[in-house]
């Protein structure tokens, strides 16, 4: 008698059992998730990533071009005290551009980390906007803020600034190109003064496409020139521009120089306001503290909403802060999304940030202090109706 194992002849002559439909089922099941993953690992979303991105120490310095350690903040013409801990401004990270996106598997785990959004591409880069002029517009905020908060933090400290308007650039194919030029100042259009860039847009946008005349200061020179403006749309809207972005600046009574490379936007205005006003007063504004905030700022002192704040407040918290500043109009944002371990109240203006950090510093009672909480609860004040005569 021969006996064969489980390998052997008998068991190759032994009848196969065919699949059940349940297994065959979860066989393709299987292969199609598996073709699923592949698509999803390749396939670019409609959205990018928002992360936090760098911390900056406005009391501190910064590397530039050259690979130098120069100060964020820089005065002359004026009395400067030494500062201590941090008053740090914020950015934020996107994780894709307009052509190269995130893929929808790389979307998953962003998804899931509170420290991340996940927002529509578009709302980042306009599709009606080349990256050319986004980066020019960002730079130009950036600028913008920093003279902004350099007129708010010395008209807090009792100094006189004189508003101009200039011109940052010339877009080549604008309707300015070949007649105004980087650094020119805007004296009037058409006869009324402007110092801002509101009050030229709308005379531009009165017009309705008829020729601006302008007076210019162009190296100590006055003189008088004529655009057409160009109808364009932007944000679905359609405009008249004449194809510049320009600034208002400011004659200052004394030199202040902020150096930030290579970020862009409006976002840091309220934190270099703080930082100067600590620079150029004795103590510590902040008690020697670490805290950071964020908000636009303009030259009265107004502080305004940013974007990405919950980015920024998961930033602030790993970078080590305990408190955090951040504008009233954000607040809707801000409740249920602070980080374990920060402390975070809410400021319209520059007078109430400078409020809270010397309650802050000083070691005070902070529980008086304006919280999102408190704001969001506080009840929008009823307004009495005007009696007839």
């Amino acid at each position: 008698m021969t006996l064969f194992d489980e390998t052997g002849p008998a068991a190759s002559e032994r009848p196969r059992r065919p699949r059940s439909r349940a297994g065959v089922a979860g066989i393709w099941a299987l292969v199609v998730a598996l073709v699923a993953l592949l698509v999803l690992s390749f396939l670019p979303s409609a959205y990018v990533i928002e992360t936090p991105g760098p911390v900056f120490n406005t009391l501190g310095t910064v590397q530039n071009d050259q690979k130098q350690q120069v100060p964020i903040i820089t005065v002359s013409g004026a009395t400067t005290y030494p500062t201590a801990g941090e008053l740090s401004l914020l950015t934020v990270q996107v994780v894709g551009t307009a052509d190269a996106r995130p893929s929808w598997l790389e979307l998953i785990p962003a998804f899931f980390d509170p420290s991340r959004s996940i927002v529509p591409a578009d709302a980042i880069y306009p599709p009606d906007q080349t990256s050319q002029q986004l980066s020019d517009q960002s730079s130009a905020q950036m600028v913008d803020s920093q003279q902004e908060a350099t007129a708010a933090a010395l008209t807090h400290l009792g100094y006189t600034v004189t508003p101009y308007l200039s011109v940052y650039s010339v877009e080549s194919d604008g309707a300015a190109n070949g007649v105004l030029q980087k650094d020119d100042v805007v004296e009037s259009a058409d006869g009324t003064a402007v110092t801002d860039v509101a009050s030229l847009r709308a005379i531009i946008a009165a017009k309705d496409g008829a020729p601006v005349s302008l007076t210019i200061q162009r190296g100590g020179t006055t003189q008088q020139v004529s655009i057409t403006p160009k109808q364009q749309i932007i944000n679905g809207q359609s405009t008249w521009l004449i194809g510049v972005s320009l600034l208002t600046q400011f004659h200052f009574p004394i030199d202040v120089k902020l150096q930030l490379f290579n970020v862009g936007g409006p976002s840091a205005g309220m934190m270099f306001a703080l930082g100067i006003i600590d620079t150029l007063t004795p103590g510590n504004l902040n008690g020697g503290k670490n805290v950071a905030g964020t908000g636009t700022i303009d030259a009265a002192g107004e502080v305004g909403a940013i974007g990405g704040i919950r980015q920024k407040m998961y930033g602030a918290r790993s970078s080590g802060a305990e408190y955090f500043l951040a504008p009233a109009d954000n607040c809707d944002e801000v409740v249920g999304h602070i980080p374990q371990g920060l402390s975070v109240y809410a400021v319209s203006t520059l007078d109430d940030a400078v409020k809270d950090l010397t309650v802050i510093g000083s070691g005070g009672d902070t529980s008086t202090l304006a919280t999102c909480s408190t704001v969001m609860a506080s009840p929008t004040p009823s307004v009495s109706p005007t009696p007839t005569p």
